[in-house]
């Protein structure tokens, strides 16, 4: 996987994860919206059913939203994983494999798309031919 996908896939989640939690706060404030307190009589709270659906959705939506820029972000940290490990140096994957694991993941994936080398261009260097008879 090229880091320029592996950047790709990383954009996208954090798009993905940021329209998920402005959903889920549009879900929550529709749904607090929703219920009217009144203050006398037997009854506390009113929900009305209709605006409570519709909130209901977006959260729905929100949360998919989250879970799919959680995916990518998966995807995209695992490329990244194996796109590092090709390299002789291997000071990218252990920083990318100790601060994911550590959950601090998001940081390490930031400063590899800005700063981290990609393992598809690494070409090992080629066997010296021998001299015949050697």
């Amino acid at each position: 996987m090229s880091k320029l996908l592996i950047t790709r896939l990383f954009v996208a989640a954090l798009v993905a994860l940021t329209a998920g939690f402005v959903l889920v706060l549009v879900g929550l404030l529709a749904a607090l919206s929703g219920a009217v307190i009144t203050i006398g009589g037997p009854e506390v709270v009113t929900i009305n059913g209709g605006s409570f659906a519709w909130a209901l959705a977006i959260l729905i939506i929100g949360g998919l939203a989250i879970t799919v820029g959680g995916v990518l972000g998966l995807v995209s940290w695992i490329g990244a994983l194996l796109n590092t490990v090709k390299l002789e140096d291997k000071t990218w994957f252990a920083i990318l494999l100790v601060l994911g694991l550590l959950s601090f993941g998001w940081i390490a994936m930031i400063a590899y798309i800005f700063a981290g080398p990609d393992g598809t261009a690494y070409r090992p260097p080629a066997a010296l031919p021998s001299a015949p008879g050697v």
